[in-house]
Order: C-alpha cells, then structure tokens, then sequence
C-alpha cells in the first residue's frame, strides 16, 4: 500500500545548517563561530515585563497551593493545582496567541519552566510534558486545521498533551519500534496498534503525539517508516495500564498506553509518511531546553536551602559554612550552577533566532544540567547531615525527583554519542573526500593540496576569541586552546580508527565530554561579557569570580578527555566488563567467599 498523494506537507527543518551550521559541530573543526554565541540574549523590556508577572502570578498561587511533600506523599496532583495551573494560563504559555496562548519566547518559556521545576518537580514534568513534547508537534508540524481543532483547547488546559515514543523494546532507538499505522483500504484512515510505555501525562491526557511504522511500498518493495500522528486519547481502541510506582516525581502520571485498532484519520497524520523519525527530533531538541533550565533552577533551590542550613549550624563552635571542605561545595555548585545557566539561555536565545542547528547544544545543556542537579541535590544532603536523610526535609525528596532527568529525554549515554557522532560527520568526510583523492592523486592534485594546505593551518593557527571582555583574555585564549586541541584529536581519532569509531563509544564519550564543557565555558565568556558591559567590572565582579572558577576547572577536564582519546585503559576496560558479563558476577571471588 501507498501513502495518499494528499497528505499534509511537512513544515521544512526548524535549523538550516547549511547556512546557520551549529557551534558545537564547528569546535569539531577547530572554529569559533563567534556570532553564534555573541552578544549574550538578553530578554527583552516586554518579556521582562511579562516575566515578571508570570512569576509573581506563579509564586503567589503555589505559596498558597503547591504542597510538594504532600504530592509526593499521594502520588498524584490535587485538582486545585492542576486548575490553578490552567486559571494561570501556564498550559498555554508557548502556543502562539492565534491559537489561545501566550506565545512566550523560548527564553521566557524556559526560565518559567525552571520556576515551576523550583517548586516541584513532577509539576514541571506535567508543565514540561504537555507542551515542550507532548504538543510541540502540532504546533512545529501540524496543518492550519490540526492547530486550529487541538491548540486552542490545549492553551485553556481543557485538553493535555502527551508524547508516545518509547515502548518495551525500544527507547532511543525509535527504529526499534514495533508500533504500526496501517492505511486502510479506502484511504481515509490508519489503523493503529501497539504499545507505548513511561508515558508522562497518560492518565490526563486528551490529545497524543504518537509515532509509528507504516508500511509502503517504495520501488516495489515492502517498506515501514516511522510517521507521526495526533490521537485522541478517548478514540476507541486507546487504553491505559496501571499508575507506575516510581522512586522520584511520584506526582506525575505515568502509564502505559495500549492502542488496539484505533482508527486514525488520515487527516490527524503529522507531516509525511516517513517523517516520524525526523519530527521526534525535533520535538526533543527543543524539548530538553526546559529540562535543562528545570535542572539548573533546581540546584540553586536545594543548594539554597543547604547554605541557610551551613550558615545557622555550629559545629566546633562556628557555623559549618565557615569550614572550607563545606565551602568548597557551596563554591563548585556556585559556578557550575552559573554555566549552565549561561547555556540554556545562550541556547534559548538561538533557537528564538531561528534557523540556527541548535541539535547538540540543547543536548548539552541536558546532559549538564541533568548531572548537575543530582550531583548538587546529594552534595545539599551531605551539607545537611542527618536531617537530610530526614522525609521531614527536602532533601532526600529532590535526590529521588532529580536522578530522572538523566533518562528524560535521551538518556544521557546516547545523547553523548549523538554529540560526538554529529560532531564527527563534517570531519569524517573531508577526510573521505581526501581519502578518495589519493586513490587517484594525479586527477586530485588540487583536493589534496587543498587539504594539506588545510591541515598545516589547523595544526599551526590555533582560532581566537574576538568579542570576550580583556578582563577574560586568560580565560578566553585557554577555551580557544582546548578547541584547537580538540579538533587536532578528533582528525587522529578518525584517521587512526576510520569507519570503526561508530563502535568506540569510550571515545565518543571523551569528545562529548570535550564539547559540553566547551559549549559551556564558551556561553560563560559571553555571559560575562554581557554581565561587564551592563554592570562594569566591579559590578560584575560576581560574574567575573564565577568564570574564573568554572573555566580553568572545565578546561582542566577537557585536556584529560584529549588525553584520553589516545592513552586510555579502554582495553582493559572492556576485559573487565566481559568478565563480568559472561559470569553473571561483578568481580572475583574474595578468599573469604565459600
């Protein structure tokens, strides 16, 4: 069977690359695309008005209503807070006003996502779950009717959106999927059938985003390709599993969705037969935005709360906070916390831009923030002490709700590989170009000189910063160092390891770890550029401590990942893990085991 010839067109790809290319692909390279990330994005007079009364309107509202210990406790939302949420037109907060929203900016939109996640975690996964992915389809993709029947309702929070991706045998690997979508006979409809699990939302949900495989037939041979639709969640044929017991973010729903024959308009198709995989995409690379803003409002709450502790708890006679070893805590959360601030909105401010490839800094701002705000919630505990471990304390709740956000979204793994593996594409085929070149030199003169021409000036000009504040020329001049290392590693990697490096994911890892801390340290430079042309040196002196404490720490990082792409025990470490795997048991067996 055929797709029908008057499916809804695709919208066209959200970046331009070709055009707009990312700056993280271009640190693969060994570049600094300075325009990218210059000036800082700053919101603007009305968004900051508009802010402000969001904020204000939120913080009122859950002071009186959101009580997080309670919802944790129940494992699930009590109606005021789910009506509050929707009286305060946050349900709506990035659907566009023709539709009944706000049409916030990606910046606004975040930074209130990190408000809510502030407060409650499993609330920002309801906030986060209806409109960063579970209708962000419609409103990228969707025809002018799809938006016009699903986004006003949506805005109102009549109706809550969910996104059905994973399911038992495949997570990241969305081709793994075993859902189906068949055309009917007549053409009017597929018909659907499978399973999705971990859905957010599930049990209030009104309107799906899923994805599936439909087969056609493509120069005469069977075929399936992944292809996304809007389901109504109350069609016929749509049932729903138990509420999942879940160690963290108990307050969110969580179930799996069962989808036996449901009938699907042709017209409810988002984009064109084959899309799926693409529209999924970018579904989540914008989606992981508000998780990382989420992850990094999250660790200034909890760590507040330990410095309050650190700064009235005497130990020895003087409050812990005066010991160093507590100090050091407070000063490493300070900074991080900073970066990653500075990245999710250097990051918001491209994809307000438009036409920006902003791929694999939204996964960076992930997997950083994500790592951070566990990292931070167990160093928070620690500050605590004993109370900390207390129910009665926030503590141990925030250490159950943050460990999700590493799986969220793209497990942190995969997104690594995703960094690494997009990174290594424009490299990968210069050197496929040349490599072609000398099987036939005497007609690819020019390709190789060019290429060696190339190589000499990689290896000899290392790139610059040209926008950083002087104050920061240190700081700027050891990020610059670091990308031209990167990029002189990621060329002998490619040539030592050539197609085989799609297997070497100790390596990939080491380049992602590179480029997040690149990305991050490059969003600092500029943050602080901004910060310093606002506010002056001395009024900006907070900033300026905050860079001089992350970069040198990041850059110190960055040179072992380099390192580490040519001296490593990765041997060793694969004989290890295959012992282990192939005996069922972690290590050998002590001289006391009998």
């Amino acid at each position: 069977m055929t797709a029908p010839t008057a499916a809804p067109a695709a919208a066209p790809h959200l970046a331009d690359p070709d055009h707009h290319p990312s700056f993280t692909r271009g640190v693969f390279l060994g570049e600094i695309r300075e325009d990218l990330v210059f000036p800082f994005p700053e919101p603007t007079a009305e968004e900051r008005e508009s802010l402000t009364a969001i904020l204000d309107s939120f913080r009122t509202w859950a002071d009186d209503t959101v009580d997080s210990a309670r919802i944790d406790h129940e494992g699930h939302f009590p109606d005021a807070v789910r009506q509050g949420m929707a009286e305060l037109g946050l349900m709506g907060l990035n659907i566009p006003e023709a539709y009944g929203g706000f049409g916030a900016s990606t910046l606004v939109f975040s930074r209130v996502f990190g408000e809510i996640g502030a407060r409650d975690a499993a609330l920002a996964v309801y906030f986060g779950a209806h409109q960063s992915i579970g209708i962000k389809g419609i409103i990228l993709f969707g025809t002018e009717a799809q938006k016009q029947r699903w986004l006003p309702r949506c805005a109102t929070g009549e109706l809550i959106g969910a996104f059905c991706l994973t399911e038992p045998g495949s997570g990241s690997d969305a081709q793994a999927m075993r859902t189906t979508a068949v055309l009917s006979e007549d053409g009017t409809h597929y018909v659907l059938d499978g399973t999705k699990i971990w859905i957010s939302n599930a049990g209030y949900a009104g309107v799906l985003t899923v994805f599936a495989k439909v087969p056609v037939v493509i120069d005469g041979k069977p075929k399936q390709r992944v292809t996304a639709f809007t389901v109504d969640a109350k069609a016929p044929g749509v049932s729903l599993g138990k509420l999942e017991e879940k160690m963290g973010i108990k307050g969110s729903d969580t179930r799996t969705i069962t989808f036996d024959g449901v009938r699907i308009p042709v017209e409810d198709r988002l984009g064109e037969v084959g899309d799926g995989f693409h529209i999924a995409l970018e579904i989540l690379n914008s989606g992981r935005l508000g998780l990382a803003a989420g992850s990094t409002r999250g660790t200034r709450e909890i760590m507040n709360m330990a410095i309050a502790h650190a700064r009235q708890r005497e130990q020895f006679g003087r409050p812990i906070g005066q010991f160093e070893m507590i100090q050091r805590k407070i000063a490493a959360a300070a900074a991080d916390c900073y970066a990653s601030d500075a990245g999710w909105m250097l990051c918001a401010g491209m994809v307000d831009r438009g036409g920006v490839d902003f791929s694999l800094e939204t996964a960076a701002c992930k997997i950083y923030a994500s790592e951070l705000v566990f990292r931070t919630a167990s160093e928070a505990m620690q500050i605590a002490g004993g109370i900390g471990y207390s129910k009665e304390y926030r503590y141990e709740q925030a250490l159950r709700d943050s460990r999700i956000n590493m799986i969220f979204e793209g497990a942190n793994e995969v997104l690594r590989a995703l960094i690494a593996l997009m990174g290594l594409q424009q490299p990968g085929e210069e050197l496929k170009a040349v490599g072609k070149a000398f099987k036939d030199p005497l007609h690819s003169l020019g390709a190789i000189s060019s290429y060696l021409t190339g190589r000499v000036k990689r290896t000899l000009v290392k790139p610059s910063f040209t926008k950083v504040h002087p104050v920061l020329a240190e700081e700027a001049d050891l990020v610059a160092e670091n990308i031209h290392g990167l990029a002189l590693a990621v060329e002998k990697a490619l040539i030592e390891h050539g197609k085989g490096i799609i297997e070497r994911q100790l390596l990939q890892e080491r380049m992602a770890n590179a480029a997040i801390d690149l990305f991050l340290a490059t969003a600092v430079l500029s943050r602080v550029t901004s910060a310093i042309a606002r506010h002056g040196e001395a009024g900006a002196i907070a900033d300026l401590e905050a860079a001089r404490l992350f970069i040198p720490t990041a850059m110190r990082r960055t040179r072992r990942a380099i390192r580490a792409l040519e001296r490593n025990a990765d041997d060793t470490v694969r004989a290890v893990a295959a012992r282990a795997l192939e005996s069922g048991d972690l290590t050998v067996p002590t001289p006391t085991d009998v």
